[in-house]
């Protein structure tokens, strides 16, 4: 059973002595306000198994078995040592491997040599009985060990499906699990490292101050509705409001640096045809990916590719230049290019820094001025060719995009390129908000956490207002139900399939 919240502890129904004690702390101590008992999820009971390593030739591979029947079919199946002797898996020892065979009990035939590791419960993944079988990595192997596994009656697990039952038996919480995911898709050290955090609960423990202050908060709104003859013990509920809103903002903050991290972000090439959209692609990526040619319009499609910018995931998106033409497949381009323009969370507006500005230019301005008077930091002006002599200063397109960052490149001496990566990152973080520690978040977790911090604020607001204490209770209650879909204290088993069902097929 996963271990009770410290409101929790206390909880005592039908104890006489809460009888004996004032209206407040019965209240305490009897009421819950926000647990929900994961055995009100569906809980399997039956075996599972896959395979948990890519496939593909490699020089290893894992199958995972998990469920109480593991050690039964993994002996069935597994003779120890070179003399092939039956072994009786559940009598191993706990988290130490045994070198042996996998031998098809049908036919006494050899399917591969094998080390095999048995975890006992609850010390394993998902808190059940789980035996690992690492064998040579070939995919013939590995299907046909798993064959055997689910012929002796496993069923194939699910996609995330040891993971939820980690979560389901109280190994971790949704954060955690969540956070899983995190580690197995992140794309830069720096983006791994966050995720580690998140799995060892940095984020149920931030979020600890916050849901103590409204569970006390809520504790007290309860008990004055619920005996409004009887003397309730005084609390200040304002300065426990807002160490609640304190504690959620510096958690709403972090969290959008995380998504950043975990998420990445698109990052739009535009410009008028042949002014080095392609060229500062390739540099960029420090590899010559997109062609690059003296003739306007080499670029007819969208190319796109993922850098690490100071561990952020960015993937670049060169666009076909934009221009009045009659050329059919260059519109299609084009059109393609204003469509990455709508979805891109930057974008690198690129000129001919030698040249004076044109009308296509002034076309590509046209579609960026709504951009630029919603948001000036997800624009960079960018003016190639500084290399060579007759500089420009384009004052006309600076004046159209005020507030956009201007930097000077060249893509043949690399001039201004580090730069112009420094000023990209500082846009990206300005936009997501300053955090001491960023929060590797999704943005369903994100999303929840905004919903705490606006029912949170929506309580004192109400409070303010002198508004009946059972309303300002509903909205304390809407902020604890946000940070129990965080944590998976108040989840629907919808969701929960919704999130499970992006793993892999083995974790």
């Amino acid at each position: 059973m996963p271990p009770r919240t410290s409101f929790e502890r206390y909880h005592r129904p039908g104890d006489p002595a809460a009888n004996a004690v004032d209206p407040f702390h019965h209240a305490l101590l009897t009421r819950q306000p926000v647990e929900i008992p994961r055995n009100t999820i569906h809980m399997y009971d039956d075996t599972i198994a896959a395979i948990a390593t890519p496939v593909g030739d490699g020089g290893i591979g894992v199958i995972r078995i998990s469920g109480d029947r593991s050690p039964e079919i993994a002996s069935r199946l597994f003779q120890r040592g070179k003399r092939f002797r039956p072994v009786d898996v559940r009598a191993l020892r706990s988290h130490h491997l045994y070198y042996g065979h996998i031998v098809d009990p049908s036919t006494a035939r050899v399917v591969d040599e094998v080390l095999l590791a048995r975890m006992g419960a609850p010390r394993s993944y998902t808190s059940e009985e789980v035996v690992e079988i690492s064998c040579h990595g070939g995919p013939a192997a590995l299907r046909e060990i798993l064959r055997l596994i689910l012929s002796h009656g496993a069923r194939q697990a699910e996609p995330g499906e040891f993971t939820l039952r980690a979560f389901l038996n109280g190994r971790i919480d949704l954060s955690q699990a969540e956070a899983v995911m995190a580690v197995v898709s992140a794309r830069t050290s720096e983006s791994l490292h966050l995720a580690v955090e998140e799995l060892r609960g940095r984020l149920t423990g931030r979020l600890g101050p916050a849901r103590d202050a409204l569970i006390e908060a809520l504790a007290f709104l309860d008990a004055s509705a619920d005996f409004p003859e009887d003397e309730i013990p005084p609390m200040d509920l304002t300065t426990t409001l807002g160490q609640a809103i304190t504690a959620l903002e510096r958690v709403v903050s972090a969290s959008r640096i995380g998504v950043l991290y975990r998420e990445g972000i698109q990052i739009a090439i535009v410009g008028r045809p042949n002014v080095g959209k392609s060229s500062l692609l390739n540099t960029l990526l420090r590899t010559e990916r997109a062609i690059v040619t003296d003739i306007a319009g080499t670029t007819r499609d969208v190319i796109t590719e993922t850098i690490n910018l100071r561990g952020i995931p960015a993937t670049l998106v060169d666009t076909a230049g934009i221009a009045e033409t009659a050329d059919v497949i260059e519109r299609i381009g084009i059109d393609r290019s204003r469509r990455a323009v709508d979805t891109a969370g930057m974008i690198l507006f690129v000129l001919d820094g030698s040249q004076p500005v044109t009308d296509d230019d002034r076309r590509v301005a046209d579609l960026l001025e709504p951009c630029a008077r919603d948001d000036a930091g997800r624009i960079i002006i960018v003016f190639n060719k500084r290399d060579l002599p007759a500089k420009q200063t384009h004052q006309e397109i600076r004046e159209r995009l005020p507030g956009s960052p201007v930097v000077e490149i060249s893509t043949v001496t690399r001039a201004g390129i580090d730069r112009l990566e420094d000023v990209l990152y500082a846009c990206l973080i300005a936009r997501a908000g300053e955090a001491a520690e960023p929060a590797m978040v999704t943005m369903r977790q994100q999303q929840a956490l905004r919903r705490a911090l606006e029912s949170t604020q929506a309580a004192l607001r109400a409070l303010g207002e002198a508004v009946p204490l059972d309303l300002v209770a509903v909205d304390v209650r809407e902020a604890l139900d946000a940070i129990g879909e965080v944590t998976g204290e108040r989840v629907s088993e919808s969701v929960l399939n919704e999130i499970f069902s992006r793993f892999c097929i083995g974790k």
